[in-house]
């Protein structure tokens, strides 16, 4: 069935085996059949069922065996009127005693039955060439009685209904033929949709197709998966789209600033002005303030294009460590803010790196937003670790979108960042499983929170 059609190979497997289920059905019925009628002609064969038959017959026997011993003394015309057509009688020494047409063959068995006693039934051929069903019987000593019946009619019958069979089984082979077309065709129906929109996918690109899914068997889980596919492609081409869109965006203003300043400074150099010491200082300052940014953006970005799930197989990680690491460096990086921690031991699964850059990013924007002299306030407890700022807070209807990617709140805009750092914190948690949030805290300020699933281990786990 090579090179043949999903459909054709349906058919013909259908139609196959209904033909081959007719064939046996056909078969048994004939050997059913012919069963039946050799056992009416065997009940024929071993005598008459009445006392009257009883008497017939065994004045026929004497009259044979009298016919045998002298045809010239014989009353009657051989007695061909009292005898059972194609019947004979023959003594122990093969001698026959033909008395209808065709004569039977004597064999060794039928000799032993005539010296010895017991009756037999068989096929045999007349010496004229008829099939018939034979039964030999001793009916005195030394003496036995073959009596047959002709198959002629058996066989011709049989003929006919092997005939029967053979038509209705060929008929029966063209409707499963039929049927199985038909069920091929309903049934592979939604496979041709599905290649159809696989097809019209390939050939356009539109990941919005849909294929209706009906019932729960596979084909209609295979649709929903199909659906499932496109659905996280578009998802995940409509992500990628937004973050080129954005990151041209946000890398323009860095780039911009950059040549702004290169360029005056190849000005100072071409036309030979030199740039006051105090304003080169700030302005190589500026690039430096410049390139710093440009390349977390980069970071950020690259971060943040990674497809989530895609990251490297974890590792266990002792993240009380890796917070109260994070929390060191935050305090040398705002001297001006003071930052405690309260932190209780917990382990996870996961990337360290991953998990340090988001736990670093929640102190920044912590600190970003307080004020000097201010307080952050880091605490981990069950898996849950959150970090509170004292500033201003966030605006209510501002809440929903703090972790979406380059976004920034409208009052926020002239601090520095991109709006990358608590999309990364987002990302982060749900590559282990876990979840982050914000809400303004009660008396003021912002709280900050990832929770992380925790788990136990016996060996020694990363620092």
């Amino acid at each position: 069935m090579t090179g043949r059609t999903l459909r054709s190979r349906l058919t013909v497997l259908v139609a196959v085996a209904v033909a081959l289920a007719i064939a046996v059905c056909a078969v048994a019925c004939w050997i059913i059949v012919r069963g039946e009628m050799l056992k009416h002609l065997d009940r024929g064969l071993q005598g008459p069922p009445t006392p009257e038959g009883a008497r017939k017959r065994a004045l026929d026997i004497a009259m044979i065996l009298e016919h045998c011993a002298d045809p010239a003394a014989a009353r009657g015309d051989p007695l061909r009127a009292y005898v059972p057509p194609l019947q004979f009688v023959y003594a122990a020494d093969g001698r026959r005693c033909v008395l209808s047409p065709g004569g039977l063959p004597v064999t060794a068995a039928d000799r032993a039955i005539a010296a010895h006693g017991g009756k037999m039934i068989k096929d045999a051929t007349t010496d004229t060439g008829m099939a018939v069903r034979v039964k030999t019987q001793q009916i005195a000593p030394g003496v036995a009685v073959m009596e047959s019946r002709s198959l002629t009619e058996l066989h011709s019958t049989l003929a006919r209904l092997a005939g029967l069979l053979a038509s209705i089984a060929a008929l029966g082979a063209l409707g499963a033929a039929s049927v199985g077309l038909l069920i091929s065709r309903t049934a592979l129906r939604p496979v041709g949709k599905l290649t159809g929109a696989v097809e019209h996918v390939g050939r356009t690109g539109d990941l919005t197709t849909r294929i209706p899914v009906e019932g729960t068997d596979e084909i209609a889980r295979l649709g929903a998966a199909f659906n499932s596919m496109t659905s996280a492609l578009t998802r995940s081409r409509d992500r990628q789209r937004r973050l080129i869109a954005d990151a041209g965006h946000e890398l323009r203003t860095p780039l911009t600033s950059l040549r702004a300043n290169i360029d005056l400074l190849l000005r100072s150099e071409h036309t030979g002005r030199a740039i006051d010491p105090v304003a080169k200082r700030r302005l190589l300052g500026s690039l430096k303030a410049q390139f710093e940014e440009l390349s977390t953006l980069v970071g950020d970005l690259l971060e943040l294009g990674r497809p989530e799930g895609d990251h490297k197989p974890g590792e266990p990680i002792a993240f009380h460590d890796l917070v109260s690491v994070a929390v060191a460096r935050a305090r040398l990086r705002a001297p001006t803010v003071h930052v405690t921690a309260d932190l209780s031991t917990w382990h996870v699964t996961g990337h360290a790196p991953t998990l340090s850059r988001a736990v670093m990013n929640l102190l920044d924007n912590a600190v970003k937003f307080s004020p000097p002299g201010g307080t952050v306030e880091v605490r981990l407890r069950e898996g849950r670790l959150s970090v509170r700022d004292h500033g201003p807070g966030v605006p209510a209807e501002d809440l929903e979108h703090v972790f979406d990617r380059f976004w920034r709140s409208p009052t926020a805009r002239s601090l520095p960042g991109s709006g990358l750092g608590l999309a990364i914190v987002a990302q982060a948690a749900r590559d282990v499983g876990g979840e982050a949030g914000m809400a303004n805290a009660q008396g003021g300020g912002a709280e900050a929170w990832i929770i992380l699933p925790g788990v136990v281990f016996s060996s020694p786990v990363n620092n």
